[in-house]
């Protein structure tokens, strides 16, 4: 368990990285008290399988894993992302072939995530969205960042309505200094486009409120004085 943990916490590290560039009543036991406790020996013996699975033959894929998708994490961050897609070099494995071979790990479900970034990147939208539609975030920052990335990619396929949807749910996923304000403006600005001037002066005046000493938050001012003369 804590080299899972240990592994969680070091993906989690490396996404943030990546963005400095996401779930009886007791009269019926009365009756039926046999099949009540044949069923709760059923139930002890899944959860005990499920434990020997976990500590017997995930923990040693999900490590097996980690190792594997190191270079493609490596051709990823140097925005070679058709090589980290499938052919990241030195033997190791790109994230297709990591979500193929260990989808049921942590770091399979990870590689969606890396993956769907990766088409974003080369253009191929469709394909990012599937990938992140298959990324189960966990935690207080990915969740933003699925999210994020689906509003950019509907955003791409100018299917405007999606990507404000997706830009929501990426301010409601959490609060992070850095990635909500981001997203707050993005919000703000799909709103300015669609002429709901309105709604986008609530977002940047929200970031200038929340968010003022963020990177987005100094530089915000400028679009609400904008927002308010169209409004």
């Amino acid at each position: 368990m804590a080299s899972r943990k240990k592994n969680q916490k070091k993906a989690e590290e490396t996404l943030v990285d990546i963005v400095e560039v996401r779930d009886q009543a007791q009269s019926f036991v009365d009756r039926n008290q046999n099949i009540v406790l044949g069923g709760l020996l059923v139930i002890v013996l899944i959860i005990g399988g499920i434990f020997a699975y976990s500590n017997f033959y995930q923990q040693p894929r999900q490590q097996e894993a980690m190792e594997q998708m190191y270079q493609a994490q490596v051709q990823f961050q140097r925005d070679s992302f058709a090589l980290a897609l499938t052919n990241p070099g030195g033997g190791y494995l790109g994230f297709l072939d990591i979500i193929d071979s260990y989808g049921s790990t942590d770091a399979g479900n990870l590689a969606n995530y890396y993956a769907g970034i990766s088409y974003l990147n080369l253009g191929q939208f469709e394909a990012a969205i599937d990938f992140l539609n298959d990324f189960d975030p966990a935690g207080d920052i990915t969740p933003i960042m699925k999210y994020g990335a689906l509003g950019d990619a509907y955003s791409e396929l100018n299917d405007l309505e999606n990507a404000l949807d997706y830009y929501e749910d990426a301010v409601s996923a959490g609060d992070n200094d850095m990635l909500t304000p981001y997203y707050l403006k993005k919000v703000g600005m799909l709103h300015e486009k669609n002429g709901s001037f309105a709604q986008a002066k609530a977002a940047y005046e929200r970031i200038k409120e929340e968010y003022p000493s963020s990177s987005v938050g100094q530089d915000i001012e400028k679009f609400i004085i904008r927002v308010s003369a169209k409004g």
